[in-house]
């Protein structure tokens, strides 16, 4: 009849084992638009994206080592790849709970007892061993233990599974976490070094206008020598050459800045890659089309929007963690061991005593801290889906903000290389008008003035394109499913 019983109880609590409470996660639906609602960006298409390693599209060779580099070598990263390290141990630890606890535990004592002990011996009076012993004396012997105690929680109600999911889910949104950093990453670099050159490009051209104002100044000093012009357009020339120089030292600094900041994202000292980038080199333009796909796309490939939904997935598995606390647990416990007076009497062979059974512990009252931490957990899930639909929203926003303004940037450029044009050939005619008597030596000037501050502009129109779509590439998404996240893993050099 004991036997049937504990058979029984065995079987009912399998069978309660694959019960878990609360319901499986799923993902909310949130409404996503069908399409862009600005109008298509120019340089865009709608086709699903192919390649993610964007950076390779502007054909630098230089942009695609820093960025290799800064796999291997940026401290954010190696961060962040931490993260995933810690929170894969924590779900080892909690995945530990399934299984049981095994400890073992080896003793040795002396004991001596009396009378009020329990441990006495008698002593015979005399040398017959039969004869009745008169004497009582206190007893001492050795006591050698050595035993093994196992205990295993039984998860009837699913809440260390719960706790397991919710681990797993951590795990998740610390591993989109680091592709979040990869993705911001590459895009600082890209815009950095796109900067870097703009800055040099910049410099290249005001010390081009400085040599032609100096160029003007000399002439016109000359002029007024002879006679030809006064001591007014002399001041004019040399006012306007000062107000060139003076730009050169605001350019210098931007490019010092650009190293210093692409450094440090490679984890090197500021000053680490001077003479490596110290070399002018073209502004990197945008390759083809830029491949833009549809507004739920982002669901996907945004690695911020996918860590909000784990960490969804995981405050919502707590939920039911917590709720598990309110139901009985059931444990089985165990320990067997050996013990003897002498240590030689120690075998591994079957020990002298055991204890094997099922034990059950039901909350009765605590206070109501098992229904306040499931206040507080679902609180918690209820502030992760906020997260997560914002996340959404600012991802929508990001994106058509990028679009407009790599197609108007790119507007805004075209526009200023017609401007560059003109005025180049304005200075061209005001300077022969100027030779000829035609013109006073104002209109020059202010032809000069005018071509350097289009050309200035230019650059920097070109610059701003190429972060506008580098921009466009960071909202998307793009880069963290490139091959390089999978030399995270390997030791850095």
């Amino acid at each position: 009849m004991k036997r049937i019983s504990l058979v029984t109880v065995a079987f009912s609590i399998f069978l309660l084992a694959g019960c878990v409470v609360g319901p499986n996660y799923k993902r909310p639906l949130v409404k996503v638009p069908e399409q862009w609602t600005v109008t298509p960006a120019r340089g865009t298409s709608t086709k699903p994206q192919e390649s993610d390693e964007w950076w390779s599209s502007f054909q630098d060779p230089e942009l695609n080592s820093l960025v290799q580099r800064a796999v291997s070598r940026n401290l954010d990263l190696k961060l962040a790849l931490e993260r995933v390290q810690e929170a894969r141990a924590a779900r080892g630890i909690a995945r530990s709970d399934y299984f049981p606890s095994v400890d073992a535990n080896a003793s040795a004592t002396r004991l001596r007892g009396g009378i009020n002990q329990g441990v006495i011996r008698a002593v015979p009076s005399s040398a017959d061993p039969n004869a009745r012993p008169d004497l009582i004396s206190p007893f001492e012997t050795n006591s050698f233990q050595g035993n093994l105690s196992a205990l295993w929680e039984l998860d009837v109600f699913g809440g260390i599974r719960r706790g397991v999911e919710a681990a797993t889910a951590d795990v998740t949104a610390v591993e989109e976490n680091r592709r979040n950093v990869l993705v911001i990453l590459f895009g600082d670099i890209g815009r950095g070094y796109a900067q870097l050159r703009g800055f040099q490009r910049r410099l290249e051209i005001a010390n081009k206008n400085i040599h032609t104002q100096q160029e003007t100044l000399d002439l016109t000093s000359a002029r007024a020598k002879a006679g030809l012009a006064t001591v007014l357009d002399v001041s004019r020339a040399a006012a306007q050459l000062e107000s060139t120089r003076a730009v050169v030292p605001t350019l210098l600094s931007g490019v010092d800045v650009s190293v210093h900041r692409l450094s440090a994202l490679l984890g090197e000292e500021p000053g680490a890659l001077r003479s490596e980038l110290e070399k002018a080199s073209p502004i990197p333009a945008a390759g083809p089309d830029v491949e833009v796909g549809l507004p739920s796309d982002l669901l996907r490939r945004r690695p911020d929007i996918r860590r909000a939904e784990a960490q969804l997935a995981a405050a919502t598995a707590r939920i039911e963690e917590a709720k598990a606390d309110l139901f009985p647990r059931f444990v089985l416990t165990g320990t067997a061991g050996r013990q003897a007076t002498q240590l030689r009497d120690l075998t591994l062979g079957l020990g002298n005593f055991f204890s094997v059974g099922p034990g059950i512990s039901l909350p009765l009252f605590n206070g109501g801290r098992t229904r306040s931490n499931m206040a507080v957990q679902t609180s918690r899930q209820r502030g992760a889906l906020i997260s997560y639909q914002s996340a959404i929203l600012d991802a929508l926003e990001e994106v058509q903000n990028a679009l407009v303004n790599y197609s108007q940037e790119q507007e805004r450029r075209d526009r200023l290389n017609q401007a560059v044009q003109q005025s180049q050939l304005a200075v061209d005619l005001a300077t022969e008008q100027y030779r000829a008597g035609l013109v006073d030596f104002l209109s020059v000037l202010e032809a000069q003035r005018q071509l350097y501050a289009n050309e200035d502009q230019l650059v920097q129109s070109q610059t701003s394109v190429t972060t506008s779509v580098i921009a466009l590439y960071r909202a998307l998404g793009g880069g963290w499913s490139a091959a390089g996240i999978v030399s995270m893993n390997k030791p850095s050099p």
